[in-house]
């Protein structure tokens, strides 16, 4: 897999692009189930459903938010019934809820990512190879 960074024209200047250069690209291997028979080295176009990538976006981004929010809101009203300074409880909620529920969405996110086939939509054909 490569990242997306280091192709555009502020690659030298962009945070993101020197954080994509520090981790060595990944490679994946996995076995896709189809009638149609490849060759080895051709390249396959491969996709998720979309249901996949909403459920997969929903855990990255809302869950912990969601877990942010719930534990701000628990701190605060926790403080007003211990009579403790309010603003300080519901930070210190806040940052445990969002912790906690973004440990509780990666554990979701392996279980869907093991759920999750990809499929073939179509074929590339065989890579060009230059040296020659």
């Amino acid at each position: 897999m490569k990242s997306a960074c280091n192709h555009c024209d502020s690659s030298d200047s962009c945070g993101t692009s020197a954080v994509a250069k520090a981790f060595s690209p990944k490679v994946q291997r996995f076995s896709i189930q189809t009638e149609r028979a490849f060759a080895t080295g051709e390249r396959l176009k491969l996709g998720l459903p979309e249901s996949v990538i909403l459920k997969a976006a929903m855990l990255v981004y809302i869950l912990p938010l969601a877990g942010f929010f719930i534990g701000a809101f628990s701190g605060n009203l926790l403080a007003a019934n211990i009579d403790v300074n309010q603003d300080l409880l519901a930070i210190a909620f806040a940052l445990v809820g969002g912790v906690g529920f973004w440990a509780l969405g990666k554990k979701f996110a392996k279980a869907l990512e093991e759920k999750a086939q990809p499929i073939i939509i179509k074929s590339l054909g065989k890579p060009i190879d230059i040296a020659q």
